[in-house]
């Protein structure tokens, strides 16, 4: 790998680390399969990471000043039932979307970019922590999967799906679960 390279991923790792995001798989790892430029994985990251936390705090102008959503957006929610599409997102639906969520942190650990010409995927443990849904303030850590594609110059998130199973449940709970 070209030095330069190599000083690209190193600053990445480091300014992703200031942001509190921790890598279960090293950025330079991520050098062989990426076809896109190293900066712009980073950038993804850092946005990501600032943008939930935002939303964590209730903050959804925020969130929406960071992340722009494709057309055909879809979301699968870390509470179940069926997806939610883009054109469900209205104004009301974003405005609920900040009362939902209250007085909250987040840390965003990388576990594994992908990425290839116009598209990033981004699988991550958000460790959450505050009041979601009126409930009291109590951790909330999800496991989730970003799907970002590049529209134009810009990267658009077309893909989030969340699931609260970060610390692992048994056969019997998933089996339940399933019923």
């Amino acid at each position: 790998m070209p030095v330069s390279r190599c000083s690209a991923l190193a600053a990445a790792g480091a300014g992703l680390a200031s942001l509190g995001i921790t890598k279960a798989t090293s950025v330079s790892a991520v050098a062989h399969q990426v076809s896109i430029a190293d900066e712009e994985i980073a950038t993804l990251i850092r946005q990501t990471a600032e943008a939930n936390a935002a939303l964590m705090r209730g903050d959804i102008a925020r969130y929406r000043a960071l992340i722009a959503l494709t057309d055909d957006f879809t979301l699968m929610s870390p509470f179940g039932g069926k997806p939610t599409r883009g054109v469900e997102m209205t104004s009301e639906r974003w405005e609920a979307m900040g009362r939902f969520f209250k007085n909250g942190t987040l840390e965003q650990e990388l576990v594994q970019p992908y990425a290839a010409a116009d598209m990033v995927v981004l699988a991550l443990i958000e460790r959450g922590r505050g009041e979601v849904g009126g409930l009291p303030a109590q951790d909330w850590p999800l496991r989730v999967t970003l799907v970002y594609r590049r529209e134009g110059s810009e990267w658009r998130l077309a893909h989030r799906h969340a699931d609260p199973l970060a610390r692992g449940i048994s056969l019997e709970q998933a089996a339940a679960l399933a019923r």
